[in-house]
């Protein structure tokens, strides 16, 4: 009889990639996977996938009160469901899982998405960042099956709570068909950027260069806490089509845009050790979609780079900065060709196909 596992998040599962593939691939092996995530008011409909999908319906959306709500809400329905094991994913869901999975005699497994109590809106509410510490602290070292996206992360997880955690990469499928190589001649070259807009992602930044670069323009594909404060700041250039906000994108619609694009931009700031461990799926997507990209030196991006040179990294982030990463890019034929090529070879491997294998070893490992 098929094992079934209940994966939980906080977000409205329209949008993650990263959860979809993860539940698609557990049920190709076999597994019966349920995902449970949030309904919000403007929330598109789910999309069929291979597993079920359940969405909770809270009155409060946002600050403590949602946690408070949906983590009640999580708990009741994990005290009554049939499953096998619970993945919490992160530490917002990870108390009802472990509660549960004890009372029930069930298997607990956590997959570590990020840093969660060094993200900058955890990070600079010290009391609230001592809440997350605490309860880390105290059920982290206590899970006996635990999975993080990166070495960097995984390493000072299992130096801080003493648990052995496994690395599978959050990377996309494999591009079925190699995009075109673009000119560098026709006009005007697209500067992407995907993801939240959010604080720490250097977006300010990149809206700013704007000013300072002929024949590009900016696309930024996403929405976040800073999407009011970002459009305001581009009002202008968005009047000149310097800047283009895409909002939210369907992942589907949302690959349209890489192969479009001439460079891809992940300019994350050094605000806490969430960000400078980080090893964001943009990354590994801009690889996919054949596009030479922008990173901050931090350690993750260092180490690909230098297996697969496909990036240039900032060592510091500022306009001036990013201008000439962009337009040495943007003006070397050469160099942006050679890079270009590296995404090719590059994308054969960091593929999703590949990085199941991984996810399927660590789910058979489990003695449930």
């Amino acid at each position: 009889m098929a094992r079934t596992i209940i994966c939980t998040v906080t977000n409205d599962l329209t949008y993650d990639q990263r959860m979809i593939r993860i539940c698609s691939s557990l049920s190709e092996f076999g597994y019966k996977v349920i995902l449970i995530g949030r309904l919000r008011k403007n929330s598109r409909p789910i999309k069929k996938e291979t597993f079920l999908q359940k969405r909770f319906r809270c009155y409060f959306n946002k600050g403590k009160l949602f946690y408070l709500e949906y983590n009640i809400r999580l708990l009741f329905y994990l005290l009554f469901a049939r499953y096998d094991g619970i993945c919490a994913v992160d530490l917002d869901t990870i108390l009802p899982a472990f509660i549960c999975s004890r009372l029930r005699g069930k298997t607990c497994i956590y997959d570590a998405h990020e840093y969660f109590t060094e993200v900058p809106e955890v990070s600079r509410r010290p009391r609230t960042q001592k809440i997350w510490e605490i309860l880390a602290d105290f059920i982290i070292p206590r899970i006996q099956y635990a999975y993080t996206v990166g070495p960097c992360l995984a390493k000072i997880f299992e130096e801080r709570y003493g648990t052995t955690f496994g690395v599978i990469r959050n990377v996309p499928f494999q591009t079925e068909k190699l995009p075109h190589l673009l000119p560098l001649e026709p006009s005007p070259k697209v500067i992407l950027y995907q993801g939240a807009l959010n604080e720490g992602r250097g977006l300010e930044t990149a809206i700013d260069t704007m000013h300072h670069l002929n024949n590009a323009v900016l696309w930024l594909a996403g929405e976040g806490d800073l999407s009011a404060a970002l459009r305001a700041q581009a009002t202008q250039l968005i009047k000149t089509g310097k800047v283009r906000f895409w909002g939210f994108l369907p992942p589907d619609e949302l690959k349209k845009l890489a192969p479009q694009a001439h460079i891809g931009l992940n300019l994350l700031e050094n605000k806490g050790l969430s960000y400078y461990y980080s090893l964001a799926n943009k990354a590994f997507d801009y690889i996919q979609a054949g596009l030479p990209s922008i990173h901050p030196s931090f350690p993750e991006y260092e180490n690909l780079n230098t297996q697969y040179h496909t990036f240039v990294l900032l060592p510091t982030l500022s306009v001036s900065d990013l201008a000439e990463a962009i337009q040495s890019l943007l003006s070397d034929q050469e160099l942006y060709a050679a890079m270009q090529q590296n995404c090719f070879k590059a994308a054969k491997t960091l593929n999703w196909e590949h990085e199941k294998e991984k996810l399927k070893d660590f789910y058979s490992s489990i003695k449930w």
